[in-house]
């Protein structure tokens, strides 16, 4: 049996253990937060909860997938989103996104005109093919960078579906006739935390599994996903200690022996699995030679977008649609401040609400919760914006409620409390440099597919979490705790004895199944 030791109890993290304590290994959890979770938080207060982090579930038959391979269903309740969301533009056009992908093009044509819809679902198409290239083969396996980009681009077909010279942006404006419909399209460069401009095309593949696979709510807040986990990992044995920083790891011979606590406590272990940021690991923790060169690698690379949140408690409770979006005039000039060389808080940001109908998060039937996000730039006070300047989170929040009521949805007069949530409370809470959600930024040719590898330079030392492969995202994390169980492997075999390419046959085409266990899939596309 070996013992693990893994750094940080965030969804990675804890997807991990779990993994790891099935297949027989001693697992211990040490917690620089007081509580677990990482990215995935709440807030509660007066009887209203906020989900913090994540608000949406895709690829929801990855997290089925991970409660079954260790121990069974987890209880969760997975129900779909329709409309997936409400978008408006700022020529005060609507569009209504279906849940199911066969009911998007009409939705494109009836907002903005004929014609939309057909040029979509050529896009949609062309994202297929790129899904069917990098899903298994990118996502659930072990990535070697230059020798599986070749491989993927072998075929001249294939190359021209990959299409690396061509960022996210410049595919939306060959394919995408109508501006607005590729302001909507841009808008996926941020789920990777990226700028649309500068994220390879590869990334269409987010749009196409978000309708291809549905998207989903878990009922009483996507918290209860990381619920689940820590009550999943203590039933099989995994130690979880919270208030519990790690302050180094510790090698001999170019191995990983374990682990030494802020406090000075040193501890042994076979393997350590670090959930911290990448940088994290590579800048402060591991401090041997190893460390060099992927440290270099993350100080070229650009921080993702951080994001700047309002959790809002309101009166009164107005029906309608759990996710909506405000886009700016100037899509353009978000992503200049946020990414750009001079970064600022967005003047005129792309505004997101989540207002979920959910009983569990309200303390009543007359008033509900809304938790507002805008893009903003990393909290860097010395050459960035320093979001602990006097003065400064009050002002914003009060330009983006104003911001908001410009747009037609104005709710200071029914707002009883708000919190201020900034790029530096999230650097404080969850040790993610800047605040940066995602880690680094997938800017560049290769840099959606090359983010640190899961198996460190240091034998024995693993990486798991949104700033290793396959990247951010709750579905994504979930995988790159799967990627790391298998490089493992059972505690039968020895460290790294596991096939890297392995993959449960049982679970080769979960992809293509659509949907939790727990509700209907989606109708297929069209």
């Amino acid at each position: 049996m070996s013992r693990v030791i893994v750094i940080g109890a965030g969804v990675g993290g804890l997807a991990a253990a779990a993994r790891l304590a099935a297949q027989g290994h001693a697992v211990a959890v040490h917690e620089r937060a007081a509580t677990h979770g990482g990215k995935l938080g709440t807030y509660e207060r007066d009887g209203f909860a906020f989900d913090t982090g994540p608000s949406l579930l895709t690829l929801p038959r990855v997290l089925d997938e991970l409660f079954a391979d260790t121990g069974g269903p987890a209880g969760l309740e997975v129900v779909p989103v329709d409309p997936v969301c409400v978008y408006r533009f700022a020529d005060g056009t609507r569009l209504d996104m279906p849940h199911d992908p066969a009911e998007v093009p009409a939705a494109l044509d009836a907002a903005l005109g004929p014609g939309s819809g057909a040029a979509w679902e050529a896009l949609y198409r062309r994202s297929g093919r790129l899904w069917d290239l990098v899903g298994d083969a990118v996502l659930r396996r072990p990535f070697d960078g230059p020798r599986d980009l070749l491989r993927l681009s072998r075929r001249l077909r294939d190359l021209r579906v990959v299409a690396p010279w061509r960022s996210l942006a410049g595919l939306g404006r060959a394919a995408l006739p109508d501006p607005r419909l590729r302001t909507w399209f841009n808008r996926y460069a941020t789920y990777s935390g990226s700028d649309p401009r500068r994220t390879p095309s590869v990334l269409s593949v987010t749009p196409y599994v978000e309708q291809r696979f549905g998207a989903w709510y878990v009922r009483g807040g996507l918290r209860t996903v990381g619920d689940a986990l820590l009550a999943r990992c203590r039933d099989l044995g995994v130690e979880v200690h919270l208030g519990s920083e790690v302050a180094e790891v510790r090698t001999e011979r170019g191995r990983a022996t374990g682990v030494r606590l802020a406090d000075g406590t040193a501890l042994g272990a076979d393997l350590v699995v670090c959930n911290a940021d990448a940088s994290v690991l590579y800048g402060r923790l591991l401090t041997g030679p190893e460390a060099a060169r992927p440290r270099r690698a993350l100080r070229r690379a650009s921080r993702s977008l951080a994001g700047f949140v309002l959790l809002l408690a309101l009166d009164g409770r107005v029906p309608g649609p759990a996710h909506r979006v405000w886009f700016p005039a100037d899509h353009d000039a978000e992503f200049d401040a946020t990414l750009g060389r001079r970064p600022a808080p967005v003047a005129d940001p792309t505004i997101y609400v989540h207002a979920p109908d959910d009983p569990a998060l309200r303390p009543d039937d007359a008033s509900e919760g809304w938790f507002v996000l805008v893009n903003a730039p990393p909290h860097d006070p010395g050459r960035g914006v320093d979001w602990d300047a006097p003065g400064l989170r009050e002002r914003y929040a009060d330009h983006v409620l104003a911001t908001l009521a410009v747009r037609g949805e104005d709710v200071r007069d029914r707002l009883r409390w708000r919190e201020i949530r900034t790029p530096a409370d999230l650097e404080r809470d969850t040790g993610a440099p800047g605040g940066a959600i995602y880690g680094t930024a997938s800017h560049g040719a290769r840099a959606a597919m090359l983010r640190p590898a899961n198996r460190s330079p240091v034998d024995g030392l693993y990486l798991v979490g949104g700033s290793a492969h396959p990247g951010g995202g709750l579905p994504l994390v979930l995988l790159s705790a799967g990627i790391v169980a298998g490089l493992i492997g059972p505690a039968r075999h020895h460290p790294d004895h596991r096939d890297p390419d392995h993959r449960d046959p049982d679970h080769r085409d979960h992809y293509r199944s659509g949907a939790a266990r727990s509700v209907p899939p989606p109708r297929p596309a069209a």
